[in-house]
């Protein structure tokens, strides 16, 4: 090492700061996942959510606590999520526009630098699987000593099939047998079946995770030389921007030049001569398609892979969820993909499953909500979804998260009865402010503010009964809302 190199490595900060990209369109695993509630929120198994065991795999005393960059409408979502796994974010970056991997990367490298100086950024997407958290943390160390070099280092998954879903990562096989981490000789796109099948025979090709392990001064340093419109763009957001409790929104229009969405592959890494690479096996997915599900699932006697209520008669090597109180049957049928959640229905054949965002386009096109929404509708105080409704009444079940609270708010058409389920409500009503507990109700009429809360330590379930003339989420005069929300109830 060079007397700079152990400069470097003896300033190298004692933990590693998560940085969680928690993004996406919501349409590759639709109707699980959607717009308003992509993958990364959703759980598989009917454990913790995909962020949340993204969160868990880099906690410990490795790591710092983590920062997220997602989404202004999922803001509230994601700090609950990550909240109720048991960390703290140290902060949620809110993009207003998504603009791809490179100008998010860029910014959140830019808030370390200021905020933060001289960490190490251990880059995450939210929505992957790793079977084997003990091997990917052996990765990470090795990944260290060239971090301290200057290297920015990406981690290289072993392949086990010629996957044509995934990018590829090219090295000298010389170099294989020089160390844990090589440098990296070219990105691959996704390649042909063919070409796949070639990659994973000369073992000189490992499958592109996104995985990254750099100092946040280093990476800024190489977007400025390989993208110095997007580093110009990042200083100033970041500059510009303002910080509302753990959320913080940069100035994305700012005096810059505009810039266009990019990964972060194409903009740095692709072009870089510091990126490395440590190749492990660590049970690595993205969860990219159903097939991925079925593929990771356990199997009957006939390859089927069967969740919630759900009964296969003939059937071979199918994927069927039935969510919630839905039973699904199939019969006579061969890999096949059936999915019934949260008010809609998808079925396909396992080879097409890849094409679902045109199902999601189609809906869309028809102006059909289910292509964003489910039936559950999550809000920063909780949940409400509607169980029943007619022309002049309609039935929610309402979910307050303990310390939650609704706007202040009135209805110039409707009506409404709460009748509480479990847990305790603050009720304003007009003047008057109560208490209700189990089995007790009141009643709010047509014109009246009023206002509901959870002033327990436990979940709020309260059954909502509206009737009136004209019942949609539109027909609100709110007064005052702890969330700052402009549009939402």
């Amino acid at each position: 090492m060079t007397d700079s190199e152990q400069s470097r490595a003896a300033a190298m900060p004692a933990s590693i700061r998560p940085v969680i990209l928690c993004g996406g369109a919501g349409t590759r695993l639709w109707p699980l996942s959607r717009a308003q509630f992509p993958k990364q929120l959703a759980s598989f198994d009917g454990g913790p959510s995909l962020l949340q065991n993204t969160v868990a795999r880099a906690s410990g005393s490795l790591f710092s606590p983590p920062l997220l960059i997602t989404a202004e409408d999922q803001r509230f979502l994601v700090r609950d999520q990550v909240e109720d796994g048991g960390a703290q974010p140290e902060c949620i970056i809110l993009e207003q526009q998504g603009r791809n991997t490179a100008p998010a990367l860029a910014v959140a490298a830019q808030w370390l630098a200021d905020h933060r100086p001289g960490e190490v950024m251990l880059v995450l997407p939210s929505d992957h699987v790793i079977d084997d958290v003990p091997a990917f943390h052996a990765a990470i160390a090795q990944a260290l000593p060239q971090v301290a070099r200057g290297k920015i280092v990406t981690f290289g998954v072993r392949p086990t099939s010629p996957h044509t879903g995934y990018g590829y990562i090219r090295v000298d096989p010389e170099a294989l047998s020089s160390g844990p981490v090589v440098d990296v000789a070219e990105f691959v796109e996704k390649p042909s079946l063919d070409k796949a099948e070639a990659y994973v025979a000369s073992g000189a090709y490992f499958w592109n995770a996104g995985i990254f392990l750099f100092r946040a001064e280093d990476f800024l340093t190489e977007i400025a030389q390989h993208a110095p419109g997007i580093a110009a763009w990042a200083a100033a957001a970041v500059s510009g921007g303002g910080a509302d409790g753990a959320f913080f929104r940069p100035a994305e229009d700012n005096d810059a030049a505009p810039i266009q969405p990019i990964s972060v592959d194409y903009a740095v890494m692709e072009r870089s001569r510091r990126v490395a690479v440590v190749p492990v096996d660590m049970g690595w997915s993205d969860l990219g398609s159903w097939n991925e599900i079925w593929s990771r699932s356990d199997h009957d006697g006939h390859g089927n892979a069967l969740q919630g209520s759900a009964l296969a008669v003939d059937t071979a090597g199918s994927l069927v969820i039935a969510g919630g109180d839905t039973t699904v049957a199939t019969l006579g049928l061969k890999d096949v993909v059936v999915v019934a959640v949260d008010g809609a229905v998808l079925v396909s054949a396992r080879d097409r499953v890849q094409d679902v965002g045109a199902v999601v386009k189609a809906l869309k096109e028809t102006g059909d909500s289910n292509a964003d929404l489910g039936s559950v509708v999550h809000r920063p105080w909780g949940s409400y979804q509607t169980t029943d409704r007619d022309a002049r009444f309609q039935t929610k079940r309402i979910i307050v998260r303990p310390g939650g609270k609704l706007s202040s708010q009135l209805h110039h058409h409707r009506s409404e009865h709460w009748v509480v389920v479990t847990g305790t409500a603050e009720v304003t009503v007009g003047e008057r402010t109560f208490l209700l507990h189990e089995n007790e109700s009141t009643y709010i009429s047509a014109g009246t503010v009023h206002r509901l809360a959870n002033p327990g330590k436990v979940p709020l379930h309260l059954v909502e009964v509206q009737c009136g003339t004209y019942l949609g989420e539109d027909d609100i005069v709110r007064f005052d809302d702890v969330y700052g929300r402009a549009d939402q109830g």
